[in-house]
């Protein structure tokens, strides 16, 4: 082999090996669009009695989000806290504590549970009998009248959990939850997650509804909007048909408003997830976390 020949050969050998390497380092992705692989896009024509069907709701960007004025948690103000209102039976008591653990979990902020406050603190004009024929509580009252009034000077969130069902207003049958997104506080009711009557058979069922509803709600107090981007805890819900086809994961979107406002590990935070969801036998979102794991690990 001649001289020149040679080098050509050794350029482009180098070239080529500088060329491979710079591509792996622009392939390489971050957290978020790894696990973006991972979200279940939303179909473009969404189905007649779905919460996206009845509301024309704005897409919020990361950009949207970034603008808000919002609720973030800060040195001195940066704990969960869970008001149950209501008598709660053991088993309910248990639903409660577990979901205190995946708040903790899923928002990595310390959480944490006050006593409980009876139904007697309802007046007798925020009660009514709903068609089916159980009570009900107004839930804007529970947010103005009970939480706000009760929010802890530590607490970046107040979320009231009742037994009894909730509706927000006289024309509206019922509703799973509601919160203030400026003063911080929501309340969601467990009663309709077990038709009424939580036991061994239902539970699980029950308690995947209440974690969805409750992140859900404490998403919108730290300024994330209903999700148009994926199947997503954050998509709005109108049944609890459509609250288990939503999923208890955040698309990528969504997690990343909320990394940005609380500053966590997500691999750690992700990990965490796994193991909560196959401590409680959640198969379904110990299967999605496992399959994040696997694009970011």
């Amino acid at each position: 082999m001649n001289q020149g020949k040679y080098n050509f050969t050794f350029l482009f050998f180098y070239v080529t090996i500088i060329t491979l390497l710079f591509s792996c380092q622009k392939q390489k992705k971050n957290y978020y669009e790894s696990i973006a692989f991972n979200d279940i896009k939303l179909s473009s024509s969404p189905k007649p009695g779905s919460w996206r069907y009845n509301h024309d709701e704005h897409f919020q960007t990361f950009e949207d989000f970034q603008k808000l004025k919002k609720i973030k948690p800060q040195p001195g103000k940066n704990i969960i806290y869970l008001q149950p209102v209501g008598t709660f039976d053991e088993l309910q008591k248990k639903e409660i504590i577990l979901t205190k653990e995946y708040l903790k979990t899923y928002y990595q902020l310390e959480t944490k549970i006050v006593p409980a406050l009876p139904n007697t603190i309802f007046p007798e004009n925020v009660r009514r009998i709903s068609k089916e024929g159980n009570e009900q509580i107004l839930a804007e009252y529970v947010l103005d009248s009970i939480l706000i009034k009760r929010k802890p000077k530590d607490a970046v969130v107040l979320m009231g959990i009742t037994e009894k069902d909730l509706f927000p207003r006289p024309e509206w049958n019922y509703v799973f939850g509601l919160a203030s997104y400026e003063k911080g506080v929501g309340v969601t009711s467990m009663y309709r997650f077990a038709s009424g009557h939580l036991s061994d058979s239902n539970f699980n069922e029950s308690f995947l509804r209440l974690i969805k509803i409750s992140s859900h709600e404490i998403g919108h107090m730290f300024g994330i909007s209903h999700c148009l981007n994926a199947n997503c805890v954050m998509n709005g819900t109108n049944t609890l048909i459509e609250t288990d086809y939503h999923l208890a994961r955040a698309c990528s979107l969504c997690q990343r408003k909320l990394n940005s406002s609380i500053h966590y590990d997500p691999k750690k935070r992700l990990r965490e997830l796994k193991n909560f969801f196959e401590k409680q036998h959640l198969n379904t979102e110990l299967s999605l976390s496992q399959q994040d794991l696997n694009l970011v690990q």
